[in-house]
């Protein structure tokens, strides 16, 4: 097991306890399609480090699992 769960460095993370098993919404709508599903967990992660910091897959996830880390000075 990784000392760090989860990877913060990346510009989209999902929280995979919220993540719903087999939805594809925020995959389905990333234009870059950074996000895939994970075979071994049925739940999202951003497989490339490339982001457009559109917003739409944390916008159209219904339990908020997905958080795009805007960089402070696109904000």
């Amino acid at each position: 097991m990784p000392l760090v769960p989860q990877r913060l460095d990346v510009p989209v993370t999902i929280d995979a306890s919220r993540c719903i098993d087999g939805c594809t919404l925020c995959v389905d709508i990333c234009p870059l399609d950074s996000l895939a599903i994970d075979p071994a967990t049925n739940k999202a992660y951003m497989h490339v480090d490339e982001c457009w910091y559109c917003g739409p897959c944390a916008a159209r996830c219904p339990t908020s699992a997905v958080t795009v880390n805007m960089p402070y000075l696109l904000r």
